[in-house]
């Protein structure tokens, strides 16, 4: 490990990269501290602090914007609006034919689909401003706005701000994406997890007030995360590997194929991608509520995010979109028909339709263990959050372990393949 990273930094072009990716992710952390104008922040986080036991959701987002919304802060809406807004194009992609046809055009195509996406996130940026603004004047937070300006005005200013904090965090994801190492939204959301662990663990120890139980119980919890962790790599890294041969061809004096390889097909090729879509979709709810301030759409949104009835849909969500997100990855309809005209075959299945139905096969059956185990890793800690109310089991809870863990392996990744091509040894043996 320690060899690869003083490799890493050995070659110029990944060197930069690296550091170019980790400046970023520090400007975008500084930001989380810079509080939006006309806004209270100390009598804000002291309000936060003493309703966050009884808004489940609102906890939740803090947590994925780095504890940037309990400070309201220009970037307090994070990374949820682009994510939000990049579910609904990929669900909209089977339902109008343009974006369909734009997504089967290549690099052309993903180009308008982005650029869709990107002023979709702006409009749920507004509602979501909007939304928080009126969530943090009412009467469980109590934040008023000062009077030597005029309401309006100052709210303006607010909802604009944290809009173009919103664009700011989609320029910085693209950058590191295009420029730094890995993909910066994924990277983004790993930054604001881990920000958050330092005062979980305080919280859990009693802020100084330790005592006995305190540390015992802050111990066990860590001890088992980090047991976890090997398992969850392990499964990470799981793949089904298919066989496939070529046939032998002779043009001229040469002799092509006859070569013997495989086709992975990983155990989770979503990755967390499920994860933050059944999240983003559950909670969007309390944001409509937030800005609509409709009794009923509250309660509503308070049944979706706490109790059984929040564990059961996002256990089905998840286990969903690990099945629409993979087919949307991996189409075996592409993959027979590449192998066929490469003069590839999976030894004892016909080319054509009967490739196509045993990929299939073999895909789901990986992908339904493979949902199944993101489901128990994102449930189980908020059902055991539930009956403790330990904090440290919210912010080390299965969903941040599996989104630090996917990024980490998929950073580390990218940083193996640019080693091995100065020939340099990687991390993976």
């Amino acid at each position: 490990m320690l060899s690869a990273i003083i490799n890493a930094f050995r070659v110029p072009e990944l060197r930069w990269k690296i550091i170019f990716s980790l400046v970023i992710l520090a400007l975008y952390r500084l930001g989380s501290f810079i509080a939006v104008p006309g806004i209270p922040v100390e009598d804000l986080i002291a309000r936060f602090e003493a309703t966050a036991a009884d808004n489940a959701a609102i906890v939740f987002l803090n947590l994925f914007s780095g504890n940037a919304l309990s400070r309201f802060s220009v970037l307090s809406l994070g990374i949820m609006p682009y994510i939000t807004s990049s579910i609904i194009i990929q669900l909209m992609q089977g339902v109008i034919p343009a974006l369909g046809r734009w997504a089967k055009e290549g690099e052309a195509g993903q180009k308008k689909i982005t650029q869709i996406t990107r002023y979709l996130t702006l409009v749920l940026g507004v509602i979501n401003g909007i939304g928080y603004l009126f969530l943090f004047q009412s009467k469980s937070y109590g934040v008023v706005l000062p009077e030597s300006v005029p309401t309006m005005l100052t709210s303006v200013v607010i909802v604009a701000t944290l809009v173009a904090g919103v664009a700011l965090i989609m320029w910085m994801g693209e950058l590191i994406t295009q420029r730094g190492i890995g993909n910066g939204m994924s990277l983004i959301i790993f930054a604001n997890i881990v920000s958050g662990f330092p005062g979980a663990i305080f919280a859990s120890l009693g802020y100084g007030q330790f005592s006995t139980t305190n540390i015992a119980r802050t111990a066990l919890i860590i001890v088992v995360v980090l047991l976890v962790i090997p398992g969850i790599v392990l499964i990470e890294r799981a793949q089904r590997r298919v066989p496939v041969n070529y046939a032998k061809r002779i043009q001229g004096r040469r002799v092509m194929g006859g070569s013997n390889t495989y086709i992975p097909l990983k155990v989770n090729g979503a990755g967390v991608i499920p994860i933050i879509f059944a999240s983003s979709l559950l909670y969007f709810p309390t944001q409509l509520a937030a800005f609509f301030q409709v009794e009923w759409l509250t309660t509503f949104s308070k049944w979706l995010t706490t109790g059984w009835l929040n564990w059961v849909l996002n256990f089905a969500l998840i286990v969903f979109f690990c099945f629409f997100y993979t087919s949307m990855v991996f189409n075996p309809e592409d993959t027979a028909e590449n192998l066929q005209k490469q003069g590839g075959f999976i030894p004892g299945i016909r080319p054509g339709g009967a490739t196509v139905t045993y990929i299939k096969n073999v895909l789901n059956r990986i992908t339904l263990p493979g949902a199944f185990y993101i489901g128990a890793i994102a449930v189980v800690p908020s059902i055991l959050f539930a009956y403790t109310q330990e904090t440290l089991i919210q912010a080390f809870g299965g969903t941040s372990i599996l989104i630090m863990v996917g990024v980490a392996l998929d950073t580390m990744s990218k940083i193996e393949s640019q080693l091995k091509m100065h020939h340099y040894e990687g991390f993976f043996k």
